[in-house]
């Protein structure tokens, strides 16, 4: 939310969807499941006199996302959870996802190559530092995100956020370093996502 508050000047309108409910289905109505999202955009178009349910459609499957959430942390504690060359590392930047779920890819969304491609060069242009990772090896790891929720619309999105340590313990652990650049790719990303 920082990094689209400063953001200046921009043509396009940007939104921060806050939600819950996630780690049990996205369920109820401030979870990601519920109409919340669409009918505040419908709402939006028809102050301006643009609503109706095709350009509302057109709206939301025009879009681009970073679906914020995090990403599992090589532990050296737990190495059999994580397989290494596809794991998120402390302190090596912002994180994305390409797939997220379970079982796999089951349950998840599956970002096409061209959009990952139009992120990484964002980012790259900027010098902003990322990596990619998966949640944890096969049949291990992994869990779910709200990206597969909008990725209904047909919205472009992918998974991004920063590596943690711990997650869902008492004592979760991230890099301060990660946090910035994170912000750094959001800010970026707002100012040139269109594809």
């Amino acid at each position: 939310m920082r990094a689209m508050l400063d953001v200046k000047n921009l043509d396009r309108t940007l939104c921060c969807i806050l939600v819950d409910k996630e780690e049990i289905g996205s369920v109820g109505a401030t979870g990601m499941q519920s109409a919340f999202f669409e009918n505040a955009v419908a709402e939006l178009m028809n102050l301006t006199g643009e609503y109706s349910e095709l350009k509302l459609r057109r709206c939301l499957s025009r879009s681009c996302m970073l679906s914020s959430d995090v990403s599992a942390g090589y532990d050296p504690s737990y190495d059999s959870c994580f397989e290494t060359k596809n794991a998120a590392w402390i302190g090596a930047g912002m994180c994305f996802n390409k797939f997220t779920g379970a079982r796999g890819k089951s349950g998840s969304n599956d970002a096409n190559a061209e959009y990952m491609a139009h992120v990484r060069k964002i980012l790259d242009d900027k010098k902003i530092v990322w990596q990619t990772a998966e949640l944890g090896k096969v049949d291990v790891g992994g869990g779910g995100t709200i990206a597969y929720i909008l990725a209904l619309y047909g919205m472009n999105v992918i998974d991004s956020g920063v590596a943690v340590l711990n997650m869902h313990a008492p004592w979760e652990c991230t890099s301060k370093a990660d946090v910035y650049e994170a912000y750094r790719g959001y800010k970026v990303f707002a100012e040139d996502a269109c594809m």
